[in-house]
């Protein structure tokens, strides 16, 4: 028996697996440790149920997820957003250096992935899968690029191996990412400049008189800044809205010359929507973009979770496992030798070394995580806190268009 669902009721369910999965976020420490998303923690548990009762000839849903497009066009057009050149000035050569090799590891990781998937006698595009589009991309990227390989190219079960390779990486880069940074700070006896101790010791004593003042406010008293404010609010989604409808125009052009999906549009229309902005001194209202990008994002991972066809897995488990183990040593050698060498063999590059292993491996908030532990049992390394967050504003912009390159060549 197959049970139809329109798509306000694959919505439905979407949004109330959501809520499970923050619920089960907020009570279980593990997927807190590993940043693992409310979103994927929900989908997974109804794609098994619906694994289960499918195999088991019971019933299986058809579900429509026209909205599932709409909410990814969305999310990473604010992702393009976020794309400001100017930025780059903020960081210096060291910011430079840092995409560079990220930019490195994202082909290295698509190579292996895509030469490992051919090893296995499997369509090199599903190597993808377990490259560059989970592992620095993400679940975010994973979600879109997915159903792309799927329906594009006919690379069946892209979007669940993708999904699972990026669940993967979440764990894997927050397991790596603490030894590393150790390993290069014992060895090479590296203590944060004495710079960046005093620093923080200042910043800690303006923090506590910060409290204090805060403390002298009556808790039933609203602060006026934190109120919603409808009018950005919806700026934030006009310049949204106005960038898809660009983008999409974009795509369509550029795929007259080279197949692309439809987001890349997007994110190139917001990326020079902004930087004009910039230059023009026109105020973009970021904090409401990136609000909305981030409730787009979990929408969109919602319904693209539910949708998982989890069987498709069973024939695919070997070389999985075997491809992505091969991706996480050669992270920790590329973080250890690499990374830690071209960004000045010091304490600050040990640090971003840890927070490379986190975004190269998951997502941004691993790469914080990561480096916060360090700087608990280390000290401070305040240049690392300013490289890395800066860097990730580019990183997802040139991960799209390398994929999207070598899935056209593959």
């Amino acid at each position: 028996m197959v049970i139809s669902l329109d798509m306000y009721q694959t919505l439905g369910i979407a949004c109330a697996m959501l809520i499970l999965g923050k619920i089960l976020v907020d009570r279980i420490s593990f997927f807190q440790k590993y940043c693992i998303p409310a979103p994927i923690v929900g989908g997974l548990i109804f794609a098994i149920f619906h694994c289960i009762v499918k195999v088991a000839g019971l019933f299986e849903f058809d579900m429509d997820t026209t909205l599932q497009s709409v909410f990814m066009l969305a999310f990473f057009c604010s992702i393009g957003y976020q794309t400001a050149f100017g930025t780059l000035k903020k960081g210096g050569f060291k910011v430079i250096k840092y995409l560079i090799l990220a930019v490195i590891m994202e082909l290295i990781q698509d190579v292996v992935g895509a030469g490992g998937a051919a090893a296995f006698h499997l369509d090199p595009r599903l190597g993808l899968c377990m490259g560059s589009i989970p592992l620095v991309g993400g679940h975010g990227t994973a979600g879109s690029f997915g159903p792309f390989l799927e329906q594009t190219y006919g690379v069946e079960g892209a979007t669940i191996v993708a999904v699972a390779a990026a669940t993967f990486g979440l764990i894997s880069g927050c397991m790596i990412g603490g030894p590393v940074a150790s390993g290069r700070i014992r060895k090479h006896h590296l203590k944060p400049a004495a710079s960046a101790v005093t620093e923080a010791v200042h910043q800690d004593a303006k923090v506590k008189e910060e409290v204090k003042e805060i403390e002298k406010i009556t808790q039933h008293e609203e602060i006026e800044s934190d109120a919603l404010n409808g009018g950005k609010l919806l700026n934030g989604t006009l310049f949204i809205v106005i960038g898809v409808a660009i983008g999409v125009t974009i795509a369509f052009f550029i795929g007259k010359f080279i197949t692309i999906p439809a987001y890349i549009g997007g994110m190139i229309a917001a990326t020079i929507i902004r930087n004009v902005s910039d230059s023009a001194k026109i105020e973009v209202p970021m904090k409401e973009i990136g609000a909305l990008g981030d409730i787009c994002l979990s929408l969109f991972l919602g319904l693209a979770m539910i949708s998982l066809k989890v069987w498709q897995l069973v024939d695919l488990a070997l070389p999985m496992i075997v491809i992505l183990l091969v991706q996480t040593v050669i992270m920790w050698i590329y973080a250890s030798y690499v990374v830690f060498n071209v960004m000045g063999r010091d304490y600050e590059a040990a640090t971003l070394s840890s927070g490379f292993c986190g975004f190269g491996m998951g997502a941004t908030p691993n790469a914080m995580a990561n480096m916060q532990a360090v700087v608990r049992q280390y000290g401070p390394a305040p240049m690392a806190f300013l490289v890395l967050p800066i860097t990730m504003m580019f990183v997802d912009f040139f991960n799209a268009l390398i994929i999207t390159t070598l899935a056209n060549i593959l």
